[in-house]
């Protein structure tokens, strides 16, 4: 059974059974079979699947929002906002996607010679649970609009929003059977879907660890994998940028899904000559904010998504507390029902302490001083991982040091997010590959050659 324990009180609401062999048999056939007729639409035809699901995504937002909220306590505010930007991705995808895959014509000593960009077969989308529909839909819209089928195995903590993803497109006017489906698997037993032979591809979004073991049975049934993992995401302010906007900015980003973000701010590096003003700022915005019920309106940060995940932000902070940090706000586990982790400023942390090492997932923001641009672009590139970064600086000094950054994706004096119009991806532990933007659905594609005589000159 797959357990669903509502964040915000600590209780189970949901058992959901898990699939068995046969079950797995049955959703693979489905798949396979729907691809053999999904392949051969056209993109218009394709394009009018994916607006109607935006249309139904629209229409039942409040339902969508509510089971966000309740199964991973996403504020409903968020929630909604997380439904329409799927809907949004299913849009834009249905517009662009004809463009990003029109054939390249390439000169060659042929009549005639061209890439086409073919579709692969079922993909296999194995999903985290933090942004639910988000990253389903950042997987599955370019995949159908390339002529792929979609297989998503969720988070087991997010049954329920699995189920009503691939319930959007039951009984679709135009749609085989099929095409996107919801494989409720146990964590042991994703291996076996991958290794499947009708599984032609993998993307996998989540943890570094997780995200080497996905990529380790890809890699030995020779399967192409596009991974999006963890990052420990700089945001480097320096001595010229305007810190009122990069306060909002980055408070905003680290309390994002109560910093429960991969892209999220995580290690804040201020130059030293307006380090204590910054500090001032940033305490001032994340004091105001309200922590509580995420079905509350007025909620701005929702709980932590499972107990362990809270226990470990806490060791983190505790860790780097004990090692010297000051702690300027929160730092406390609350008393009552639920996972909630208050918002928390810690100041002094450097290079060597927990919370600049690891990954932290939660609304924790790290900030250290640092002595100019030199050492902040050398601290936020001392990490394993390289998913994001910001730079609040002037303009063209941003855009410079963008390109020493070591990272997938650097905002110039703004919020690091996602863009269907824009690739994202990392390096080094934080993955390979890119999702969205033409570059996303390029990775799920047969680039195909084709050369077609005679041979001329």
């Amino acid at each position: 059974m797959l357990t669903v324990v509502d964040p915000t009180t600590g209780k189970t609401v949901r058992e959901i059974p898990s699939a068995d062999r046969k079950r797995t048999e049955s959703i693979l056939s489905t798949a396979e079979t729907a691809f053999e007729s999904w392949r051969r639409t056209a993109f218009g035809e394709r394009a009018a699947v994916l607006r109607a699901v935006a249309a139904r995504m629209r229409t039942d937002k409040e339902r969508l929002a509510l089971l966000m909220t309740e199964e991973m306590g996403k504020p409903i505010r968020e929630a909604r906002g997380e439904v329409e930007k799927s809907a949004w991705c299913a849009e834009h995808y249905a517009e662009h996607a004809e463009q990003y895959l029109a054939t390249d014509v390439l000169a060659s000593d042929a009549s005639s010679s061209y890439v086409q960009y073919l579709p692969l077969g079922p993909v296999l989308g194995i999903l985290p649970w933090n942004a639910p529909f988000w990253l389903a839909f950042r997987f599955c819209a370019p995949a159908l609009m390339a002529g792929n089928t979609c297989v998503i195995k969720h988070d087991p903590h997010v049954p329920g929003c699995a189920e009503a993803i691939a319930g959007l497109f039951d009984e679709l006017p135009g749609a085989p059977d099929g095409i996107v489906q919801n494989l409720p698997l146990k964590t042991p037993d994703v291996e076996t879907a991958i290794r499947d032979p009708r599984v032609r591809a993998v993307s996998f979004t989540g943890s570094d660890r997780g995200g080497a073991a996905v990529a380790t049975v890809a890699a030995s049934e020779v399967k192409p994998a596009v991974l999006e993992l963890g990052g420990s995401d700089p945001a480097i302010v320096l001595a010229d940028a305007d810190l009122e906007s990069a306060a909002d900015q980055i408070a905003l980003m680290r309390i994002i899904n109560a910093g429960q973000s991969c892209i999220a701010a995580k290690r804040i590096l201020v130059e030293t000559s307006v380090h204590d003003r910054m500090v001032e700022l940033l305490r001032a915005r994340l004091a105001a904010l309200t922590v509580g019920d995420p079905r509350e309106e007025t909620t701005d940060v929702g709980p932590i998504a499972r107990e362990d995940l809270r226990e470990t932000l806490h060791r983190q902070v505790r860790e780097t507390i004990d090692a010297g940090a000051s702690c300027l706000l929160g730092g406390e586990l609350p008393d009552g029902p639920g996972f909630f982790y208050p918002v928390t400023l810690l100041t002094g942390v450097t290079s060597e302490m927990t919370a600049s090492r690891e990954e932290t997932f939660g609304p924790v923001a790290v900030v250290s001083r640092v002595a100019d641009a030199e050492e902040a672009l050398r601290l936020a590139n001392d990490t394993p991982y390289g998913l994001a970064a910001s730079v609040f600086t002037e303009r063209t000094r941003g855009e410079a040091m963008a390109r020493e950054i070591v990272a997938g994706q650097v905002a110039v004096n703004g919020v690091v997010k996602t863009d269907p119009r824009l690739p994202s991806g990392g390096v080094k532990r934080s993955g390979y590959g890119r999702e969205l933007g033409p570059h996303g659905i390029h990775e799920l594609v047969n680039a195909q050659q084709v050369w077609v005589g005679p041979k001329v000159g």
